[in-house]
């Protein structure tokens, strides 16, 4: 019998027979998310879990909120992995260990399970994916990249791409919101990584990189306070972030969200 179908009987079984609270947790090598939904249809809550907040990367460093501002800039130059936070890693150990992580994840949970035989190819769209953090583009956009570079990919292959990497949790897709018509747009969308550190541990750090950083950083600790979060669209203009909750609705542009990173 197929691994998640045992998996699902198991669980049901313990539904139906037991009273208890059950916690599905497990490498996305065996079962990724999706599948889970797949066969516990409308018989689960999803919890979603990210790398550390600011807040919690405190708690790891046995620091208290008075100090989040000294913290701040540490956090941002380390990421949010619990393994670097709870430890002492310099910058070159700390970025090997999170090129560890992305790496398993890349070949074991993207590249094996869905029989990517171009790896180099696959290898180059999400470097561009991990370059373009923040930026608008399109899978059209990568496959034009990729011509300069005279390679060619199919756009259903990208989207495929980018669709296994958001069931894998590198990254996030973030749509626009168009605010005059009120609706979800699906094209020329964002990305964003799921921890700021994978994109230190493929092209170091540097500087250069904070504005996007920054985006990354508010639209992850939105997500974690469990809004919905889209680029905002008014005609020609661009809001930051649109973030929706329920009824409740927040506008935001970088400076004034990033004053919500407070712990």
């Amino acid at each position: 019998m197929h691994h998640s179908l045992i998996i699902s009987k198991v669980i049901n079984d313990l539904l139906e027979n037991s009273d208890v609270d059950i916690y599905v947790t497990g490498s996305n090598s065996k079962l990724m998310s999706s599948e889970i939904s797949t066969y516990l249809t409308g018989r689960y809550v999803t919890i979603p879990v990210y790398t550390l907040s600011l807040r919690e990367y405190l708690t790891f460093k046995n620091k208290d909120v008075s100090q989040a501002r000294d913290v701040f800039d540490e956090y941002v130059q380390y990421g949010g992995f619990p393994l670097v936070g709870i430890s002492s890693f310099d910058t070159k150990a700390a970025y090997q260990i999170v090129e560890g992580i992305y790496a398993s994840v890349i070949t074991r949970d993207i590249s094996k399970r869905h029989k990517i035989r171009n790896k180099e190819l696959f290898d180059r769209v999400v470097r561009y994916v991990i370059e373009n953090v923040g930026m608008t583009f399109s899978a059209n956009t990568i496959v034009k990249f990729l011509k300069s570079e005279n390679r060619s990919l199919s756009v259903e292959t990208i989207y495929n791409y980018l669709k296994w990497l958001g069931e894998a949790f590198i990254i996030y897709p973030c749509q626009r919101y168009d605010l005059q018509g009120k609706a979800v747009l699906k094209t020329q969308g964002k990305y964003y990584l799921s921890d700021i550190s994978i994109k230190y541990s493929q092209m170091g750090f540097d500087t250069k990189m904070l504005s996007a950083v920054f985006e990354n950083i508010v639209y992850l600790e939105m997500k974690r306070r469990g809004y919905d979060v889209y680029i905002g669209k008014n005609n020609t203009k661009e809001i930051d972030f649109v973030a929706v909750r329920r009824d409740e609705r927040i506008y935001s542009g970088l400076c004034s969200a990033s004053q919500r990173i407070r712990p």
